[in-house]
């Protein structure tokens, strides 16, 4: 088939996809409250002809399983939704289209110019909370297919869509849909990394580090313990730390000329309870880096070491040692660089191909700082998992937006991927 046919088609329903687009970022999915854009997603995917399951994740069945990371709160309402579209000749090889429904808090709402969950197109650019990371992705997959539907044609090999929660905190949605035996030949999933592919990405550690103090009245200050203030020195021991895992004899090949891979982060801190009373806890949460192939166990031994050698040699912690507890994110890195199977070798060339002819130039590759889903795929399922979606500016931060023309050409790249990877049948 002529290739410019299918790009025609997607654009003959760029609107239609926009619009799905809007409802979606409509929908405010932070952690906990994924279920209205799920119930969407879900209708629409029944509407268009798809096997619906829709399922509420049970924790008994997958914290035994490799990649698991321990939950936050209470799991009542984390509801996965996959849609299947079956083929008849089966000629093809079968694909994941994978994306997240969940989205981070919008922080303080006088900081956004207009309120995050009320998207607003402006040019070329669809701002809110979600629009880029990563709803334009689900989008792009879902209408990557319709476009191959107006031409009545199918893919001719099973393909699952998959709208997840979790990846935003622990990747457990993703992980529930291989327990629920969603398996295909390939997995691609637009995460908004500028038209690139993703090559490498680091592994995700979250702890927290619970501290006591000794409590007294300010006016006795001298023979308290501020439990606040003794979280400092821990501060720099784990950027010391941070820099130690950093240097040129740590990193992974796929990161030798990036100076700064392995971001930590001291991303939120309680304690006391009295402006007038020396603080008797402290709890500050922290986010660490792990390169690909780095055990997570050696990386909780260095963390703990840091903290509880920084811990002796302050008066009062050296008695009363810190604790340290995991919670959330427990992923390893992952390289699609590192996949030299023949299957990894094919999927590249078809979407190299893809994207090539809709952006008149080679794929780019780009080892990021940041963990998404796929590792699930190719770590723990072997399947190669294509990092590869639009351009985004401001995601986690205040006025979010995505480059619409972006997710146009995606979503053409998608749609001709599919045709080369599944092959067509018609309708």
């Amino acid at each position: 088939m002529d290739k410019t046919v299918i790009l025609h088609a997607v654009d003959e329903l760029f609107g239609r996809e926009l619009d799905f687009l809007v409802e979606l970022v409509r929908h405010p999915s932070t952690r906990g409250r994924e279920q209205s854009a799920q119930d969407f997603i879900a209708r629409e995917l029944g509407g268009l002809g798809y096997e619906v399951d829709r399922w509420q994740i049970d924790v008994a069945d997958i914290a035994g399983l490799p990649g698991f990371s321990p939950v936050i709160g209470d799991y009542d309402d984390a509801v996965n939704v996959v849609g299947t579209l079956r083929s008849r000749s089966k000629r093809g090889r079968s694909l994941i289209l994978n994306g997240h429904i969940d989205v981070v808090p919008t922080g303080p709402l006088e900081m956004w110019e207009r309120a995050p969950f009320h998207p607003h197109i402006d040019g070329d650019w669809m701002g809110g909370r979600g629009a880029g990371d990563m709803k334009a992705g689900l989008a792009s997959n879902l209408f990557a297919i319709e476009a191959l539907k107006h031409l009545d044609l199918r893919p001719a090999a099973d393909v699952f869509f998959q709208s997840v929660v979790e990846e935003e905190c622990t990747g457990n949605g993703a992980l529930a849909c291989l327990q629920r035996g969603y398996r295909a030949d390939a997995v691609l999933i637009p995460e908004p990394f500028a038209e690139k592919l993703v090559s490498s990405q680091v592994g995700v550690i979250w702890f927290q580090v619970r501290l006591k103090g000794l409590p007294t009245h300010v006016a006795y200050a001298a023979s308290g313990a501020n439990a606040i203030e003794a979280a400092i020195p821990l501060f720099e021991a784990l950027h010391f730390l941070e820099r130690r895992m950093n240097a040129q004899e740590c990193r992974h090949h796929d990161y030798a000329g990036h100076s700064h891979a392995l971001n930590l982060n001291i991303g939120k801190i309680e304690g006391g309870d009295w402006a007038s009373s020396v603080p008797a806890w402290c709890v500050f949460d922290v986010r660490m880096g792990v390169f690909p192939g780095q055990s997570l166990d050696d990386m909780r031994r260095m963390i703990e070491e840091a903290i509880f050698d920084a811990a002796s040699n302050h008066p009062f912690l050296a008695r009363n040692r810190p604790e340290v507890v995991y919670n959330g994110f427990a992923a390893e890195g992952y390289s699609f660089k590192d996949d030299q199977s023949s299957a990894a070798r094919a999927a590249l060339t078809a979407l190299d191909r893809a994207h090539s002819f809709v952006v008149g130039k080679p794929l780019e590759y780009d080892a990021i700082t940041a963990t998404t889903d796929a590792r699930f795929f190719g770590l723990y399922a072997d399947t190669p998992a294509l990092v590869y979606g639009p351009r985004a500016e401001a995601i986690h931060g205040f006025n979010e937006r995505v480059d619409l023309e972006s997710v146009r050409r995606i979503t053409q790249s998608t749609a001709l991927f599919i045709a080369d990877w599944c092959g067509l049948e018609e309708v």
